[in-house]
């Protein structure tokens, strides 16, 4: 008996094919088995059941700590009618991909808001507090918009349409500055298993009731079956009589079961203690650090809107600093002050809190993301700090948001300003209005008052946030956030974060593509 001799594929065979129709749970499987299996794909998702793969997960994601299976199942949501405030805290994560409805092409009066549990009394002073905002938002609107088209004629060649179409655009980045982060807003995101499992265990240890919740429908929207547009068609196809109602119990049981997107890989999803108790820790030491002597609060000193910190600081500072930065008000260099001149075993205790209560699977908080080489304390207003965040290849700490770094007022070079519209009265009359109404909301001893609070600011009020990264990430934000299509708010950011650069750094600043910001630019091109 001879052996036949083994087949063998072919050289230069290459095959590469898209993948569509599996369920996220079951791709993740298949395409894990690569490292356990010969088989080809087509093979292993022909094979593999949903069964075999919540099984596979459990064993190796939970069990053995495999978490990298995660990344291959990705899963796409739609999280429509949150508030500006929770979207913010939704998207902050370094792995995160989607769209948020923009501020500057839609009208957010029709957009509602959210509302917070109150008592009655309560409930009809944040009411006409936000009413009141988005009728200073319209009116801005409107006003900037007849200054604009004042100001700016319409050239020949330009269809009225185009021309009304850019202006409203631009003055819709005027008003902006008014809308609370109670707006409703809506947004999309596709993200792998692994991230939407910390997502979720991130939003579930939340402060803010509206965010928890979030949380909670997040990993229900991921456990139970999902949305599918083409079932959809078939059942109203069957409804108009096309097809036949017992043909179409047969074909969706058969060709389009209901999918559960990812049940087994977000099952785990809990609020983290090391989270919530680490929070809590870490507040009060700051709280603490920044008291003198007579027990009161040290105030906050001025800082610039961009300020880049020194390249030579000791690791332990620069951790114990960024432990402490986002659970106070002050600016990262007036912390680091404070910090430095503690004793070292004092350093090292505060040091300490920032693991002390990690368990086995938590990740290090992003304050131990450090040791960047390029690190600027940003003071900006909250509607340009969204913009800002979108930038996933650098490490972010983010400040609470509050009334005390004041606020800014839209200007644009070559656009009119608030006194030359005649709205700049209107426009301090509603801030002063909204910060009245935070701070009495703040003070009144309702149950997460100061969380319920922070939805009466206005994206127009100043928030504080660190930005690490390396040189290539402050050159791409330099030259994206600086063209003249954008927001002047981060527009202003930009160019600050590249004179730093080039101050400190004068051989690099011709490797940036930039223009100077403060120059006048043509208002009708986008």
């Amino acid at each position: 008996m001879s052996d036949s001799p083994q087949k063998h594929p072919s050289p230069n065979t290459t095959e590469v094919y898209a993948i569509h129709g599996a369920e996220p749970e079951v791709l993740a499987y298949a395409m894990a088995k690569y490292s356990r299996s010969a088989l080809t794909m087509r093979e292993s998702l022909t094979e593999i059941s949903s069964q075999r793969a919540e099984q596979f997960l459990n064993t190796f994601y939970f069990q053995y700590g495999h978490r990298s299976i995660a990344d291959l199942a990705h899963i796409p949501f739609a999280i429509e009618r949150l508030s500006l405030l929770a979207a913010i805290d939704l998207v902050d994560e370094t792995r995160w991909d989607g769209q948020e409805r923009s501020t500057r092409y839609q009208d957010f009066r029709r957009s509602g808001w959210y509302t917070p549990a109150l008592s009655e009394e309560r409930k009809a002073a944040y009411t006409k507090a936000v009413e009141g905002l988005f009728a200073s938002y319209d009116a801005l609107s409107s006003g900037m918009f007849e200054a604009l088209t004042a100001a700016i004629p319409k050239p020949e060649e330009m269809k009225q349409e185009a021309y009304a179409r850019t202006l409203k655009a631009r003055a819709f980045d005027a008003a902006r500055y008014l809308l609370p982060l109670a707006t409703n807003t809506s947004l999309g995101q596709i993200v792998n298993a692994r991230t939407l499992e910390t997502q979720v265990s991130r939003l579930l240890s939340s402060e803010f009731a509206e965010i928890r919740d979030l949380g909670t429908k997040l990993r229900a929207a991921a456990s139970e079956p999902a949305w599918n547009v083409q079932r959809d068609k078939l059942e109203e196809m069957a409804g108009e009589g096309v097809v036949d109602a017992a043909a179409t119990a047969e074909i969706l049981n058969d060709l389009m079961p209901p999918v559960r997107t990812a049940p087994t890989l977000v099952k785990y999803a809990e609020p983290s203690a090391y989270q919530i108790t680490t929070r809590k820790e870490l507040t009060q030491a700051a709280a603490e650090l920044m008291r003198g002597a007579d027990g009161v609060s040290r105030p906050i000193y001025p800082a610039p809107i961009v300020d880049l910190l020194d390249d030579d600081e000791d690791l332990e500072v620069e951790l114990v600093t960024s432990l402490l930065y986002p659970h106070c008000h002050y600016s990262y260099r007036q912390l680091r002050g404070a910090v430095a001149a503690l004793p070292e075993v004092r350093r090292d205790e505060l040091l300490k809190i920032g693991t002390a209560n990690r368990g086995r699977h938590d990740e290090l908080l992003r304050s131990f993301h450090s040791g960047h080489g390029f690190r600027f304390d940003i003071l900006m207003d909250i509607g340009g700090f969204r913009d800002m965040h979108r930038h996933r290849r650098c490490v972010q700490l983010i400040q609470e948001f509050t009334d005390l770094h004041g606020y800014d007022e839209p200007i644009c070079p070559g656009q009119p300003t608030l006194a030359e519209a005649g709205l700049e009265d209107a426009y301090q009359a509603a801030m002063a209005a909204a910060v009245a109404a935070y701070r009495s909301l703040k003070d009144s001893g309702e149950a997460e008052a100061a969380q319920s609070a922070q939805y009466l600011l206005p994206l127009g009020m100043r928030c504080r946030a660190m930005f690490k990264m390396d040189f290539a990430e402050a050159l791409y934000i330099s030259e994206l956030r600086s063209g003249i299509a954008g927001h002047f708010s981060y527009r202003l950011v930009a160019w600050e974060m590249y004179r730093a650069i080039a101050a400190r750094h004068p051989a690099l600043k011709g490797m940036f593509r930039i223009e100077d910001v403060h120059v006048p630019v043509d208002l009708l091109k986008r």
